[in-house]
Protein backbone atom coordinates (compact mmCIF):
# COMPACT_ATOMS: atom_id res chain seq x y z
CA UNK A 1 0.00 0.00 0.00
CA UNK A 2 2.77 2.33 0.89
CA UNK A 3 4.54 1.93 -2.78
CA UNK A 4 1.21 2.50 -4.15
CA UNK A 5 0.63 5.92 -2.45
CA UNK A 6 4.57 6.50 -3.16
CA UNK A 7 3.82 5.99 -7.09
CA UNK A 8 0.51 8.24 -7.14
CA UNK A 9 2.43 10.68 -5.41
CA UNK A 10 4.90 10.83 -8.05
CA UNK A 11 2.76 10.71 -10.74
CA UNK A 12 2.62 14.38 -12.84
CA UNK A 13 0.11 13.47 -15.80
CA UNK A 14 -2.14 16.27 -13.97
CA UNK A 15 0.59 18.96 -13.97
CA UNK A 16 -1.22 20.33 -17.34
CA UNK A 17 -4.69 20.79 -16.18
CA UNK A 18 -3.65 22.20 -13.14
CA UNK A 19 -1.42 24.46 -14.86
CA UNK A 20 -4.00 25.12 -17.43
CA UNK A 21 -6.76 25.96 -14.31
CA UNK A 22 -4.41 28.09 -12.75
CA UNK A 23 -3.37 30.17 -16.08
CA UNK A 24 -7.01 30.13 -17.43
CA UNK A 25 -8.47 33.14 -15.25
CA UNK A 26 -5.13 35.68 -16.18
CA UNK A 27 -5.55 34.31 -20.00
CA UNK A 28 -9.53 34.87 -20.13
CA UNK A 29 -8.60 38.52 -18.61
CA UNK A 30 -5.71 39.32 -21.42
CA UNK A 31 -8.54 37.77 -24.55
CA UNK A 32 -11.21 39.92 -22.73
CA UNK A 33 -8.73 42.96 -22.97
CA UNK A 34 -7.96 42.76 -26.38
CA UNK A 35 -11.94 41.95 -27.50
CA UNK A 36 -13.13 44.29 -24.88
CA UNK A 37 -11.01 47.48 -25.08
CA UNK A 38 -11.30 46.95 -29.04
CA UNK A 39 -15.12 46.87 -29.35
CA UNK A 40 -15.03 50.37 -26.67
CA UNK A 41 -12.30 51.81 -29.40
CA UNK A 42 -14.85 51.45 -32.08
CA UNK A 43 -17.73 52.44 -29.99
CA UNK A 44 -15.63 55.33 -28.66
CA UNK A 45 -14.67 56.10 -33.11
CA UNK A 46 -18.39 56.08 -34.28
CA UNK A 47 -19.33 58.64 -31.20
CA UNK A 48 -16.78 60.73 -32.22
CA UNK A 49 -17.93 61.11 -35.70
CA UNK A 50 -21.51 61.18 -34.45
CA UNK A 51 -20.57 64.23 -32.21
CA UNK A 52 -18.55 66.03 -34.84
CA UNK A 53 -22.11 65.24 -37.28
CA UNK A 54 -24.46 67.19 -34.60
CA UNK A 55 -22.43 69.64 -33.89
CA UNK A 56 -21.90 70.43 -37.35
CA UNK A 57 -25.28 70.29 -37.89
CA UNK A 58 -26.48 72.40 -34.83
CA UNK A 59 -23.73 75.75 -35.06
CA UNK A 60 -25.30 76.71 -38.77
CA UNK A 61 -28.32 77.85 -36.64
CA UNK A 62 -26.14 79.83 -33.86
CA UNK A 63 -27.79 82.91 -34.60
CA UNK A 64 -30.81 82.34 -35.15
CA UNK A 65 -32.32 80.02 -32.71
CA UNK A 66 -31.80 79.80 -28.55
CA UNK A 67 -29.15 77.86 -26.48
CA UNK A 68 -32.21 75.48 -25.22
CA UNK A 69 -33.36 75.36 -29.05
CA UNK A 70 -29.53 74.46 -30.51
CA UNK A 71 -29.11 72.25 -27.55
CA UNK A 72 -31.87 69.96 -27.95
CA UNK A 73 -31.20 69.98 -31.83
CA UNK A 74 -27.86 68.38 -31.00
CA UNK A 75 -29.35 65.52 -29.19
CA UNK A 76 -31.83 64.98 -31.57
CA UNK A 77 -28.87 64.89 -34.36
CA UNK A 78 -26.97 62.89 -32.06
CA UNK A 79 -29.55 60.19 -31.28
CA UNK A 80 -30.57 59.43 -35.11
CA UNK A 81 -26.61 59.19 -35.78
CA UNK A 82 -26.63 56.40 -32.84
CA UNK A 83 -27.01 52.45 -33.04
CA UNK A 84 -27.77 49.61 -30.59
CA UNK A 85 -23.60 49.26 -29.63
CA UNK A 86 -24.06 53.10 -28.04
CA UNK A 87 -27.15 52.83 -25.89
CA UNK A 88 -27.20 54.61 -22.60
CA UNK A 89 -25.03 57.53 -24.32
CA UNK A 90 -24.97 60.91 -22.20
CA UNK A 91 -24.53 63.82 -23.67
CA UNK A 92 -23.52 67.32 -21.24
CA UNK A 93 -20.70 70.20 -20.60
CA UNK A 94 -22.69 71.33 -23.81
CA UNK A 95 -21.08 75.09 -24.75
CA UNK A 96 -22.86 77.56 -27.00
CA UNK A 97 -20.47 80.68 -27.57
CA UNK A 98 -22.75 82.71 -29.73
CA UNK A 99 -20.44 85.08 -30.79
CA UNK A 100 -17.34 83.25 -32.02
CA UNK A 101 -19.77 81.10 -33.51
CA UNK A 102 -18.03 78.22 -31.91
CA UNK A 103 -20.72 75.02 -29.90
CA UNK A 104 -18.15 72.65 -27.42
CA UNK A 105 -19.82 69.17 -25.78
CA UNK A 106 -19.04 66.02 -25.15
CA UNK A 107 -20.45 62.34 -25.00
CA UNK A 108 -20.04 59.40 -22.98
CA UNK A 109 -21.14 56.32 -23.02
CA UNK A 110 -20.56 53.48 -20.41
CA UNK A 111 -20.00 50.09 -22.37
CA UNK A 112 -20.30 46.54 -20.42
CA UNK A 113 -17.54 44.18 -21.17
CA UNK A 114 -18.11 40.15 -21.98
CA UNK A 115 -14.78 37.89 -21.25
CA UNK A 116 -13.44 40.78 -18.88
CA UNK A 117 -16.26 39.93 -16.02
CA UNK A 118 -14.13 37.36 -15.31
CA UNK A 119 -11.52 39.73 -13.98
CA UNK A 120 -14.56 41.33 -12.39
CA UNK A 121 -14.46 44.31 -14.44
CA UNK A 122 -18.24 45.00 -15.65
CA UNK A 123 -17.77 48.42 -17.97
CA UNK A 124 -15.59 50.31 -19.28
CA UNK A 125 -16.21 54.15 -19.77
CA UNK A 126 -15.76 55.57 -23.14
CA UNK A 127 -15.76 59.40 -23.39
CA UNK A 128 -15.21 61.73 -26.66
CA UNK A 129 -15.15 65.58 -27.12
CA UNK A 130 -15.77 68.09 -30.16
CA UNK A 131 -15.69 71.70 -30.62
CA UNK A 132 -17.19 72.96 -33.72
CA UNK A 133 -16.50 76.43 -35.45
CA UNK A 134 -18.52 78.66 -38.09
CA UNK A 135 -16.00 80.60 -40.67
CA UNK A 136 -16.83 83.57 -39.04
CA UNK A 137 -14.22 82.84 -36.22
CA UNK A 138 -11.60 82.14 -39.60
CA UNK A 139 -9.92 84.26 -41.42
CA UNK A 140 -11.23 84.53 -44.76
CA UNK A 141 -10.69 86.11 -48.48
CA UNK A 142 -13.65 86.89 -50.57
CA UNK A 143 -12.28 87.16 -53.95
CA UNK A 144 -15.47 88.44 -55.93
CA UNK A 145 -14.68 88.40 -59.74
CA UNK A 146 -17.05 90.21 -62.86
CA UNK A 147 -17.77 89.64 -66.32
CA UNK A 148 -16.80 92.41 -68.22
CA UNK A 149 -17.94 91.34 -71.73
CA UNK A 150 -20.20 93.23 -73.85
CA UNK A 151 -22.94 90.67 -72.84
CA UNK A 152 -23.48 91.89 -69.75
CA UNK A 153 -24.41 95.50 -70.79
CA UNK A 154 -27.90 93.67 -71.99
CA UNK A 155 -30.67 95.34 -70.59
CA UNK A 156 -31.61 93.27 -67.27
CA UNK A 157 -35.43 93.00 -67.61
CA UNK A 158 -38.01 92.46 -70.51
CA UNK A 159 -39.24 95.75 -70.55
CA UNK A 160 -36.11 97.68 -70.21
CA UNK A 161 -35.01 95.50 -73.28
CA UNK A 162 -38.26 96.43 -74.81
CA UNK A 163 -37.97 100.49 -74.09
CA UNK A 164 -33.88 99.78 -76.04
CA UNK A 165 -35.60 98.12 -78.37
CA UNK A 166 -38.11 100.92 -79.17
CA UNK A 167 -35.09 103.36 -78.61
CA UNK A 168 -33.54 105.79 -81.09
CA UNK A 169 -30.75 103.07 -80.67
CA UNK A 170 -32.72 100.19 -81.41
CA UNK A 171 -30.57 98.06 -79.64
CA UNK A 172 -31.03 95.69 -76.22
CA UNK A 173 -27.70 95.89 -75.46
CA UNK A 174 -26.04 99.23 -74.53
CA UNK A 175 -22.82 98.84 -76.50
CA UNK A 176 -20.46 101.45 -76.18
CA UNK A 177 -18.57 101.56 -79.47
CA UNK A 178 -20.01 105.27 -80.77
CA UNK A 179 -18.97 104.65 -84.43
CA UNK A 180 -20.20 108.22 -85.33
CA UNK A 181 -23.60 107.55 -84.50
CA UNK A 182 -25.56 109.85 -82.23
CA UNK A 183 -28.75 109.49 -80.53
CA UNK A 184 -31.59 112.17 -79.16
CA UNK A 185 -33.53 111.32 -76.24
CA UNK A 186 -35.90 113.87 -74.95
CA UNK A 187 -33.72 116.66 -77.00
CA UNK A 188 -30.44 115.60 -76.11
CA UNK A 189 -28.00 113.78 -77.73
CA UNK A 190 -25.88 110.74 -76.34
CA UNK A 191 -23.01 109.75 -78.41
CA UNK A 192 -22.88 105.80 -76.81
CA UNK A 193 -25.47 103.62 -76.32
CA UNK A 194 -24.58 103.79 -72.84
CA UNK A 195 -25.71 107.03 -72.02
CA UNK A 196 -28.85 106.47 -73.88
CA UNK A 197 -29.51 103.90 -71.67
CA UNK A 198 -28.70 105.70 -68.50
CA UNK A 199 -30.27 108.48 -69.54
CA UNK A 200 -33.90 106.53 -70.09
CA UNK A 201 -33.15 104.95 -66.25
CA UNK A 202 -32.61 101.64 -68.18
CA UNK A 203 -30.81 98.61 -65.75
CA UNK A 204 -28.01 97.15 -67.20
CA UNK A 205 -27.31 93.60 -65.92
CA UNK A 206 -23.87 94.78 -65.11
CA UNK A 207 -25.62 97.29 -62.90
CA UNK A 208 -27.68 94.37 -60.88
CA UNK A 209 -24.21 92.38 -60.74
CA UNK A 210 -22.56 95.56 -58.69
CA UNK A 211 -25.79 95.55 -56.68
CA UNK A 212 -25.23 92.06 -55.74
CA UNK A 213 -21.71 93.16 -54.91
CA UNK A 214 -23.24 95.57 -52.69
CA UNK A 215 -25.31 92.56 -50.84
CA UNK A 216 -22.11 90.61 -49.72
CA UNK A 217 -20.41 93.47 -48.60
CA UNK A 218 -23.52 94.02 -46.36
CA UNK A 219 -23.18 90.42 -45.21
CA UNK A 220 -19.66 91.04 -44.63
CA UNK A 221 -20.29 93.65 -42.18
CA UNK A 222 -22.31 91.61 -40.43
CA UNK A 223 -20.76 88.46 -39.74
CA UNK A 224 -16.97 90.15 -39.29
CA UNK A 225 -18.27 93.65 -37.23
CA UNK A 226 -15.00 94.28 -36.48
CA UNK A 227 -13.49 94.06 -39.85
CA UNK A 228 -10.64 92.02 -38.81
CA UNK A 229 -11.20 88.08 -39.89
CA UNK A 230 -13.10 89.04 -43.42
CA UNK A 231 -11.21 90.35 -46.57
CA UNK A 232 -12.88 91.46 -50.23
CA UNK A 233 -11.12 92.12 -53.11
CA UNK A 234 -12.78 93.17 -56.36
CA UNK A 235 -11.32 91.44 -59.86
CA UNK A 236 -12.89 91.74 -63.33
CA UNK A 237 -12.58 88.94 -66.32
CA UNK A 238 -12.69 89.83 -70.37
CA UNK A 239 -9.19 89.47 -72.00
CA UNK A 240 -7.80 88.56 -69.31
CA UNK A 241 -7.83 88.72 -65.36
CA UNK A 242 -7.31 92.50 -63.58
CA UNK A 243 -7.12 93.41 -60.02
CA UNK A 244 -9.52 96.30 -59.27
CA UNK A 245 -9.16 96.27 -55.68
CA UNK A 246 -6.44 93.94 -53.80
CA UNK A 247 -8.49 91.89 -50.56
CA UNK A 248 -9.21 94.59 -47.70
CA UNK A 249 -10.42 94.97 -44.76
CA UNK A 250 -12.14 97.77 -45.57
CA UNK A 251 -15.41 97.36 -47.38
CA UNK A 252 -16.05 100.73 -47.43
CA UNK A 253 -12.95 100.96 -50.02
CA UNK A 254 -15.09 98.49 -51.83
CA UNK A 255 -18.01 100.08 -52.17
CA UNK A 256 -16.13 103.46 -53.52
CA UNK A 257 -14.60 101.02 -56.63
CA UNK A 258 -18.09 99.80 -57.38
CA UNK A 259 -19.35 103.39 -58.02
CA UNK A 260 -16.56 104.68 -59.85
CA UNK A 261 -16.79 104.77 -63.27
CA UNK A 262 -12.80 104.62 -64.23
CA UNK A 263 -12.50 101.63 -61.83
CA UNK A 264 -13.58 99.11 -64.95
CA UNK A 265 -16.33 97.67 -62.68
CA UNK A 266 -19.69 99.90 -63.67
CA UNK A 267 -21.58 99.71 -66.86
CA UNK A 268 -19.52 102.48 -68.06
CA UNK A 269 -16.74 100.33 -69.44
CA UNK A 270 -16.84 96.50 -71.26
CA UNK A 271 -13.76 94.53 -72.81
CA UNK A 272 -13.90 93.20 -76.51
CA UNK A 273 -13.40 89.97 -75.49
CA UNK A 274 -13.69 87.52 -72.61
CA UNK A 275 -11.49 84.57 -72.78
CA UNK A 276 -11.94 82.34 -69.59
CA UNK A 277 -8.64 80.07 -70.72
CA UNK A 278 -6.66 83.61 -70.51
CA UNK A 279 -8.52 84.75 -67.54
CA UNK A 280 -8.60 81.51 -65.06
CA UNK A 281 -4.64 81.18 -65.52
CA UNK A 282 -4.40 84.97 -64.99
CA UNK A 283 -6.35 84.93 -62.40
CA UNK A 284 -5.04 82.41 -60.24
CA UNK A 285 -1.88 83.90 -60.04
CA UNK A 286 -3.46 87.21 -58.63
CA UNK A 287 -5.57 84.42 -55.83
CA UNK A 288 -2.84 82.02 -54.54
CA UNK A 289 -2.97 79.34 -52.55
CA UNK A 290 -5.92 78.67 -49.65
CA UNK A 291 -4.80 78.33 -46.45
CA UNK A 292 -6.47 76.80 -43.08
CA UNK A 293 -8.39 79.91 -41.96
CA UNK A 294 -6.31 79.50 -38.52
CA UNK A 295 -4.46 82.79 -39.09
CA UNK A 296 -4.76 85.95 -40.89
CA UNK A 297 -1.37 84.63 -43.04
CA UNK A 298 -3.31 81.49 -43.92
CA UNK A 299 -6.75 82.50 -44.63
CA UNK A 300 -9.47 80.70 -46.33
CA UNK A 301 -9.79 81.77 -49.99
CA UNK A 302 -13.56 81.83 -51.59
CA UNK A 303 -13.89 83.51 -55.13
CA UNK A 304 -17.46 84.29 -56.37
CA UNK A 305 -17.81 84.63 -60.26
CA UNK A 306 -20.84 86.12 -61.71
CA UNK A 307 -20.98 85.67 -65.38
CA UNK A 308 -22.99 84.52 -68.50
CA UNK A 309 -20.16 81.92 -68.87
CA UNK A 310 -19.56 82.97 -72.79
CA UNK A 311 -16.32 82.43 -74.43
CA UNK A 312 -17.03 85.12 -76.50
CA UNK A 313 -15.18 88.29 -78.71
CA UNK A 314 -16.87 90.75 -80.91
CA UNK A 315 -15.27 90.39 -84.36
CA UNK A 316 -17.31 88.03 -84.89
CA UNK A 317 -19.99 89.93 -85.96
CA UNK A 318 -17.88 91.12 -88.84
CA UNK A 319 -16.34 87.64 -89.18
CA UNK A 320 -13.08 89.37 -89.40
CA UNK A 321 -10.45 87.85 -86.20
CA UNK A 322 -8.64 90.43 -84.01
CA UNK A 323 -5.63 88.37 -84.90
CA UNK A 324 -4.80 88.22 -80.80
CA UNK A 325 -7.49 85.33 -79.87
CA UNK A 326 -10.31 83.75 -82.29
CA UNK A 327 -9.31 81.02 -84.33
CA UNK A 328 -9.68 82.23 -88.29
CA UNK A 329 -9.39 78.29 -89.13
CA UNK A 330 -12.57 77.25 -87.94
CA UNK A 331 -14.20 78.45 -91.27
CA UNK A 332 -16.10 81.07 -88.75
CA UNK A 333 -15.83 82.91 -85.40
CA UNK A 334 -19.62 82.33 -84.90
CA UNK A 335 -18.71 78.72 -84.12
CA UNK A 336 -16.31 79.81 -81.77
CA UNK A 337 -18.64 81.56 -79.71
CA UNK A 338 -19.02 78.78 -77.12
CA UNK A 339 -19.85 78.21 -72.95
CA UNK A 340 -16.28 78.17 -71.15
CA UNK A 341 -14.89 75.11 -70.82
CA UNK A 342 -15.03 74.11 -67.14
CA UNK A 343 -11.67 72.70 -67.18
CA UNK A 344 -9.99 76.19 -67.64
CA UNK A 345 -11.69 76.67 -63.62
CA UNK A 346 -9.20 73.95 -61.98
CA UNK A 347 -6.92 76.50 -62.22
CA UNK A 348 -8.54 78.11 -59.47
CA UNK A 349 -9.69 75.16 -57.75
CA UNK A 350 -6.50 73.66 -57.64
CA UNK A 351 -5.25 75.92 -55.27
CA UNK A 352 -7.71 74.63 -53.03
CA UNK A 353 -9.89 77.51 -53.24
CA UNK A 354 -13.52 77.20 -53.21
CA UNK A 355 -15.05 78.35 -56.34
CA UNK A 356 -18.67 79.49 -56.88
CA UNK A 357 -20.31 80.80 -59.69
CA UNK A 358 -23.62 82.98 -60.59
CA UNK A 359 -24.90 82.20 -64.07
CA UNK A 360 -26.36 85.61 -65.24
CA UNK A 361 -28.28 83.88 -67.39
CA UNK A 362 -27.86 84.74 -70.99
CA UNK A 363 -31.69 85.15 -72.02
CA UNK A 364 -32.53 83.76 -75.57
CA UNK A 365 -33.53 86.57 -78.35
CA UNK A 366 -34.52 84.58 -81.13
CA UNK A 367 -35.81 88.18 -82.45
CA UNK A 368 -31.72 88.81 -83.62
CA UNK A 369 -29.65 87.46 -85.51
CA UNK A 370 -26.52 87.36 -83.88
CA UNK A 371 -28.09 85.18 -80.95
CA UNK A 372 -29.15 82.29 -83.50
CA UNK A 373 -25.85 82.12 -85.17
CA UNK A 374 -24.01 81.43 -81.90
CA UNK A 375 -25.72 81.07 -78.41
CA UNK A 376 -28.86 79.96 -79.69
CA UNK A 377 -26.83 77.63 -82.37
CA UNK A 378 -25.95 73.99 -81.36
CA UNK A 379 -23.14 73.06 -79.58
CA UNK A 380 -21.92 70.31 -82.59
CA UNK A 381 -22.03 73.13 -84.69
CA UNK A 382 -19.29 74.42 -82.18
CA UNK A 383 -15.85 74.50 -81.85
CA UNK A 384 -16.26 73.93 -78.52
CA UNK A 385 -14.48 70.56 -78.76
CA UNK A 386 -11.71 70.98 -81.49
CA UNK A 387 -10.55 74.88 -80.17
CA UNK A 388 -11.51 74.85 -76.86
CA UNK A 389 -10.26 71.10 -75.97
CA UNK A 390 -13.92 71.01 -74.21
CA UNK A 391 -16.15 67.59 -73.92
CA UNK A 392 -19.60 68.03 -74.85
CA UNK A 393 -21.63 65.62 -72.23
CA UNK A 394 -24.05 62.82 -73.88
CA UNK A 395 -27.09 63.95 -75.25
CA UNK A 396 -26.32 67.86 -75.74
CA UNK A 397 -24.80 67.69 -78.97
CA UNK A 398 -27.90 68.66 -80.41
CA UNK A 399 -29.09 70.72 -77.87
CA UNK A 400 -28.12 74.99 -77.90
CA UNK A 401 -24.99 76.18 -76.64
CA UNK A 402 -27.48 78.34 -74.22
CA UNK A 403 -28.66 75.45 -72.94
CA UNK A 404 -24.84 73.95 -72.42
CA UNK A 405 -24.10 77.39 -70.40
CA UNK A 406 -25.33 75.93 -67.24
CA UNK A 407 -23.96 72.64 -67.36
CA UNK A 408 -20.60 74.21 -68.10
CA UNK A 409 -20.77 76.74 -65.25
CA UNK A 410 -21.92 74.26 -63.01
CA UNK A 411 -19.07 71.82 -63.83
CA UNK A 412 -16.88 75.13 -62.92
CA UNK A 413 -18.54 75.63 -59.10
CA UNK A 414 -16.45 73.60 -56.73
CA UNK A 415 -19.52 72.48 -55.40
CA UNK A 416 -23.07 72.26 -56.78
CA UNK A 417 -24.17 74.03 -53.90
CA UNK A 418 -22.03 76.92 -54.87
CA UNK A 419 -23.43 77.43 -58.67
CA UNK A 420 -26.89 79.44 -59.12
CA UNK A 421 -28.34 80.10 -62.17
CA UNK A 422 -30.32 83.57 -62.47
CA UNK A 423 -32.92 85.11 -64.41
CA UNK A 424 -34.67 88.48 -63.03
CA UNK A 425 -33.06 91.04 -61.78
CA UNK A 426 -34.14 90.31 -58.68
CA UNK A 427 -32.55 86.80 -58.57
CA UNK A 428 -29.22 88.31 -59.88
CA UNK A 429 -29.38 90.81 -57.24
CA UNK A 430 -30.60 87.85 -54.40
CA UNK A 431 -27.99 85.43 -55.94
CA UNK A 432 -24.28 86.33 -55.21
CA UNK A 433 -25.22 87.03 -51.53
CA UNK A 434 -26.43 83.60 -51.51
CA UNK A 435 -23.55 82.01 -52.82
CA UNK A 436 -21.67 83.14 -50.05
CA UNK A 437 -24.14 82.64 -47.35
CA UNK A 438 -23.71 78.76 -48.91
CA UNK A 439 -20.10 79.09 -47.81
CA UNK A 440 -20.15 80.41 -44.88
CA UNK A 441 -22.86 77.42 -43.82
CA UNK A 442 -19.54 75.49 -44.14
CA UNK A 443 -17.84 74.96 -41.20
CA UNK A 444 -14.54 73.29 -39.95
CA UNK A 445 -13.94 71.35 -36.83
CA UNK A 446 -11.50 73.70 -34.37
CA UNK A 447 -10.66 70.29 -31.89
Amino acid sequence: MNQKIRKLLAHRGGNIALSFALLLVPLITAVGMSLDYVRAYNIRTKMQSNLDTALLAAVKSVGTLDDDAIEEQINNWFAAQTDESEAGYALGDIDIDTSNQEITATATLTVPTTLLKVANIDSIDVGVSTSVAGPGESYLNVYIVLDKSASMLLAATTAGQTTMLASAAGCAFACHTSEGATYTYKKKKYTTVYGLAKAMGVQLRTDVSLAAVEEVLDMIDTYDTTHQRIKVGLYTVGQTATQVLAPTFSTSDARKKLSDDTSGLTSATSEPATYFDYSMTALKKLVGTAGDGSSSGSPMKLVLMLTDGVQSERNWVLQTSSGIRFPTSSGSLQKADTPLNPNWCKDIKDLNASFGVLYTEYLPMTWDWGYEATVGSTMSSSVYASVWGGTIKSGYGSKTRLAYIPVALSDCASSSDLFIQANSSDEIEAGLSTLFHQYLNKVRLTN
